[in-house]
Formats: C-alpha cells, structure tokens, sequence
C-alpha cells in the first residue's frame, strides 16, 4: 500500500460525466486541534467530521474570505463551530456540558441547528443558510442541508478518530450529464466505503477501490493546515471599539484586560500603561460615546 498524503485534499472528477468529487486527510492539522481543547472521545469525533467537511467544503468554491459552519442546539454539545479560508486553513472548536452520549446528533445537540457562512472576503456579499439539524450523523445533517437549499446536489462521507480526520464529498455539477445514471452510481459505489478505509488509504487507492470501472482524473494534493486568525492587532482594534472609559474600568476592576482566543488557546494581556498608549497612540479620544 502507498504511504498516505497527511493534510492534503486532492480533487477528482468522473470523465464523461457530471460528477466531481474530493478527498481530504487531516493530520497534523487535527492533532493541533486537539492540543487546544481537553474534547471527551464523543465530542472529539463529531469535531473532527465538521473540520474533515468545511474543508471538502470550502474546495467546492472560489473565495478570499471564509467558509464557517456551526451547529448550535440545546442538548449536551451547545455549539460546534469550524471555520476554513481560500487558503485552506482550518480552525474549530466545541462546547459542551456534562456527558456526551456517543449516540446521533438529536442526543448530543438536542434541538438544534446548522448554519452555514461564506464570506467571499474584498466586502462582497455574504451568504448565510440556516437550516434544522436533521439524520443521525453529520454527513447526514449536511445532505439534508443541500437538499432543502436547492444547491447542486451534493453527498459526504465523514469520519474521525483520535490520530486523524477524514471525508469523501461528490457534487453533480449543472448541465445535462452524457451518462444520466452517474450520478446514482457514483453515490451508491461511495456509499460502500468504509471509516477504515477513509482513514487508512490513500487517496490513489481508495479512488481506484470506489472506481475502477469508471476514468477517474485525479489532480495534484492541496497542503492543508491548522492557523488562527486572531492577532495582537484584533485585539488592540477590539479594546479601542470598547473605549478608553471601559478599558479602565476593566483594568480598575481586574487589573488588566486578559484576553483568551478559544480557537488557539493564545493569550493577550494589555495592562493600564498598554491600555493609556494605545489610545494614545490611535488618537482616540479619552472616553467612548458608544458602548459595545
């Protein structure tokens, strides 16, 4: 067996057909996930299927900005957000409470559901839609997230474990097909994998087992990779929106401004000299008229 493509996304298309498709492994892009958040196993693995899709997903268009999902529900996981840019960076992290069933979606989120957010990025227009978390996992969650948004039709295969992360996505793309029956026959050779062979095989071999009857093209890898987009200068830019009225009353009643990002666990500390300099600096005035 050929050694494995870590944190890389390959692209593939059915010739004579209307099918398209990709493949993504995670990493050590996973693994430096995981280094941020004590996740128990129940959590652990539907994180890892969110990272393994919005990276499937964000292939699937052409953007600058980013591509978020987030599952938000009642139940044991309150929220799950992950988030990918053009770049193919990929961050993500979850809340929950308590013990998490390894059981479907409906017992781990209770009443919940998933948005999706593109944010083409150079101030175009974005694009959100909002739908009810429905099936048992969330490949199934995201199928029928495709199907109520009248999107090109589209199909994920997800898994995850402790080491890595995976997934298979097909997309029919619009226009009449030369072979009406690919479609049906793509998904239902895809529906045949297996979680072992998602995250054992690599991407050569495992197209070549789904279909080996059909003129697969499979193109060059992606790299793809673990960044946080939060900075010492968001942070500064966040504490000047606050005020300088506020910021001292932050510091008078903690000390200082301790500011945590829960993506990447990094840390930022502003004292009263930090504070006074950067409104000194910026030119803001001494007080705030709007409060956030």
């Amino acid at each position: 067996m050929a050694e494995i493509e870590q944190d890389t996304l390959h692209r593939f298309i059915i010739e004579r057909t209307n099918v398209r498709g990709e493949w993504v492994h995670l990493d050590a892009t996973w693994q430096a996930l995981l280094e941020r958040g004590n996740y128990p196993e129940s959590v652990r693995l539907v994180l890892g299927e969110a990272l393994a899709a919005v990276a499937l997903l964000s292939a699937t268009i052409k953007f600058d900005g980013s591509l978020i999902m987030q599952v938000t529900g009642n139940g044991p996981i309150s929220m799950l957000v992950v988030q990918a840019d053009g770049q193919r960076s990929l961050r993500g992290l979850a809340h929950w409470e308590g013990e998490v069933p390894m059981a479907g979606l409906a017992q781990q989120f209770g009443n919940g559901r998933m948005v999706i957010t593109i944010d083409p990025g150079k101030g175009k227009e974005r694009y959100q839609g909002v739908v009810e978390l429905v099936g048992d996992t969330l490949a199934d969650a995201l199928r029928d997230y495709f199907a109520r948004s009248e999107q090109l039709p589209t199909q994920l295969w997800l898994t995850a474990n402790e080491r890595r992360a995976s997934g298979i996505l097909l997309q029919a793309l619009p226009g009449e097909s030369p072979d009406p029956d690919a479609w049906n026959r793509a998904v239902a050779l895809a529906d045949t994998v297996t979680d072992q062979e998602l995250l054992e095989l690599p991407a050569e071999e495992l197209i070549h087992r789904l279909y080996n009857e059909e003129d697969v093209r499979l193109f060059e890898r992606e790299p793809v990779s673990f960044r946080c987009s939060c900075s010492s200068e968001r942070v500064r830019n966040m504490i000047q929106n606050l005020g300088q009225d506020e910021a001292r009353d932050i510091i008078a009643e903690e000390g200082a401004i301790h500011v945590t990002c829960e993506f990447c666990n990094a840390q930022y500390h502003f004292d009263a000299v930090d504070v006074d300099l950067l409104f000194t600096e910026s030119g803001h005035p001494g007080s705030s008229q709007t409060r956030h």
